[in-house]
């Protein structure tokens, strides 16, 4: 069953451009809200890491090259979720603080849990910026800034920096991108590289310190 609904996962990713067209044919203008609610929701809340991120944002961007969508109320309404998602998630670890592993809970890994941890203890406060880049773990790493208590005025700059740029980078890079034919004929294949390619910078940033 876990195995299917990877699968299913997996599919939609990879054909996340017929998913939203249909989304957005069935819905119009509500296409927003639903946007809204898929990135808040992967960014805050730790149970659903699984949700799609920068295929969507990058989706979404190329549709709006189609005239279909605003790419200036994507970005602020995106923007807006991303950064309300990590803000959320952040009081959520604050509160619930070292409880969370006490127990086994089985719609959160411990194994994500302590992955984000160890990248949030090698990398410090920019690590609220690089997870945005990274699956899974930027669902957590706002999770795990809350439970170290990192100072909310710390964590609402990085947060905001974060948001920001990583709603801007995929959906103005599928709006400039995403109406070429070459991306269009291949757009599954696009998704992988986007995926691949959103693990450069903390890459870069994980050899930087392990040169140091």
């Amino acid at each position: 069953m876990i195995n299917g609904g990877m699968a299913s996962i997996f599919n939609f990713i990879l054909h996340i451009e017929d998913y939203l067209g249909s989304i957005i044919q069935a819905y119009g203008s509500e296409t927003y809200l639903i946007l809204f609610l898929i990135i808040f929701l992967e960014t805050g809340i730790v149970v659903a890491p699984f949700l799609p991120g920068d295929s969507l944002l990058f989706a979404a961007g190329a549709f709006a090259s189609q005239g279909l969508l605003g790419p200036g109320w994507l970005f602020l309404l995106l923007g807006l979720a991303a950064i309300a998602g990590d803000a959320v998630n952040y009081a959520i670890g604050h509160k619930v603080g070292e409880k969370i592993f006490e127990k086994d809970r089985p719609f959160i890994s411990e194994d994500y849990l302590q992955r984000t941890r160890n990248f949030y203890n090698k990398h410090g406060k920019k690590t609220i910026i690089l997870a945005r880049f990274l699956p899974i773990i930027r669902t957590f790493a706002p999770f795990i800034a809350g439970i170290g208590k990192m100072k909310y005025q710390e964590f609402a700059f990085y947060n905001i920096v974060g948001g920001l740029v990583w709603v801007g980078l995929f959906v103005f890079g599928g709006y400039f991108f995403g109406n070429m034919p070459v991306v269009q004929e291949n757009f599954a294949l696009v998704i992988v590289a986007v995926i691949i390619i959103s693990f450069i910078p903390p890459l870069v940033e994980f050899w930087r310190h392990r040169s140091r």
